[in-house]
């Protein structure tokens, strides 16, 4: 069957102007990018109050027991924390789609929106599409906000301690331009997955959160100096993540056919 492009854009405007009407879900939307800029640069403003503090170097010692006696503890210090951070920055594109996408069909279902959804002729290709799409823009949108504000906000913060700007670097517009996406494809899978399987979205949202965890994890081995990051490491984590979009696009498609849902929730 064909793909229709406007019919695609419809269930997008549809599921765009429900999000606009439930305010508590914009704010729980707005406060993950408001703690993941904020704090990466209260860390950086302590770090540059003394960044000669013996105790600063004492600590870069434990990251990098190699530092030369001239290095400067207080920008090695911000510069790991950069590094560290913008592991968990990435938690940012996968949960942000998680609160969307988590109404894409069981909160269809409590507010009995499904049935007129499924009388029309939209495909599962052009439901998907829509859906995913009305997800995967604000959270896109937010990271790139999210990410702007904490370039502006450490520079100025990390100003005193010289040698030019730190934001952004390399590895960071690879990750808002090409891995921030594919995490949020990543995250807006799963709950599509979830939410066409569970009853409600409270326990949509709920369950696919778990989902943060493993991520988590890996930015506290990340911190504990258990795993190497750099952008070879995130390029190889980018490419799993897309592999794992393709199989999560495919089962979408298969859940989301009107057959499968009217037997379901019939």
């Amino acid at each position: 069957m064909a793909f229709h492009p406007r019919r695609a854009l419809a269930v997008f405007w549809k599921d765009f102007l429900d999000l606009r009407r439930n305010p508590s879900l914009l704010l729980a939307m707005a406060a993950l990018p408001m703690v993941l800029v904020v704090v990466p640069m209260i860390v950086v403003w302590t770090y540059v109050q003394d960044p000669d503090d013996t105790n600063l170097r004492v600590l870069a010692l434990f990251y990098d027991p190699s530092l030369p006696l001239n290095a400067n503890a207080g920008r090695f210090l911000v510069e790991r924390t950069l590094l560290d951070w913008f592991g968990m920055f990435l938690v940012m594109p996968v949960f942000v789609p998680i609160l969307i996408s988590s109404q894409s069909v069981a909160g269809e279902k409590e507010r009995r929106t499904l049935e007129p959804l499924l009388a029309s002729p939209v495909t599962a290709v052009e439901l998907v599409a829509g859906k995913s799409l009305a997800s995967l823009v604000p959270a896109v949108l937010i990271t790139w906000v999210a990410f702007a504000l904490l370039c502006v906000g450490v520079d100025v913060v990390a100003w005193p301690l010289g040698q030019g700007l730190l934001m952004p670097n390399a590895l960071w517009l690879f990750g808002v331009i090409v891995l921030a996406p594919l995490f949020a494809f990543f995250g807006n899978g799963v709950a599509v997955l979830i939410s066409a399987r569970v009853a409600d979205a409270r326990t949509a949202q709920q369950l696919s959160a778990l989902v943060v965890l493993p991520l988590v994890g890996l930015v506290a081995g990340q911190v504990a100096g258990f795993l190497n990051a750099g952008l070879a490491y995130y390029a190889l984590q980018g490419a799993v993540v897309l592999l794992l979009d393709a199989v999560l696009l495919w089962a979408s498609v298969r859940l989301l056919e009107r057959e499968r849902l009217i037997s379901r929730w019939g």
